[in-house]
């Protein structure tokens, strides 16, 4: 945002770009700001959308602190989530942040919502079935194809571009695609 600041002449000139300073009492802004970070390896879904931001609080001072579960213990992904919270929320006015990895209760692909779901499929990675509290994860011996939609699917590999996804192929449209595993 650029400001305009009047100059002692009269006249006015662009001013630096100004920032607002959040104070105590912010926590739903801060919130819906760290909700806003895309994840680093799926761009389309969000932190949120993914179920890994867990909790935002503020304190009186208007200290923000932000609790995230990474998808399983050794994400390679977390340090960059950790870095985006931070600069969407410096960016936003909040000068003291600091983001906090949780790994218990371990995340669960039952935390990632039906709109990150849907957002998933949309971009052609086969989205993990929701199983519910306490349900076996079932083995998936066919998926739906996020290209074409056919069921007639094998899976490659158990692991894709990144460890919490498995690389299938369509066998009708041909097209490789990633299934994001239930855990």
């Amino acid at each position: 945002m650029v400001t305009r600041s009047l100059l002692p002449d009269g006249g006015s000139s662009p001013a630096t770009k100004s920032r607002p300073t959040r104070v105590a009492g912010s926590a739903d802004r801060a919130r819906e700001v760290a909700a806003t970070v895309p994840d680093p390896e799926i761009p389309v879904i969000t932190i949120e959308d993914l179920g890994i931001l867990r909790d935002v609080e503020v304190d009186e001072a208007g200290a923000v602190r932000v609790t995230v579960t990474p998808t399983y213990s050794g994400c390679p992904a977390m340090d960059a989530i950790r870095a985006d919270v931070t600069s969407a929320l410096h960016d936003d006015g909040y000068d003291d942040v600091r983001v906090d990895l949780v790994l218990s209760p371990a995340w669960t692909t039952d935390w990632m919502s039906a709109e990150g779901r849907r957002k998933l499929e949309e971009y052609g990675i086969a989205p993990p079935a929701p199983r519910g509290a306490g349900s076996p994860i079932a083995l998936a011996l066919t998926l739906r194809c996020p290209q074409c939609g056919s069921p007639d699917t094998r899976e490659l590999s158990r692991f894709g571009s990144t460890a919490c996804k498995s690389l299938w192929v369509c066998n009708v449209c041909r097209e490789p695609f990633d299934h994001f595993k239930s855990i």
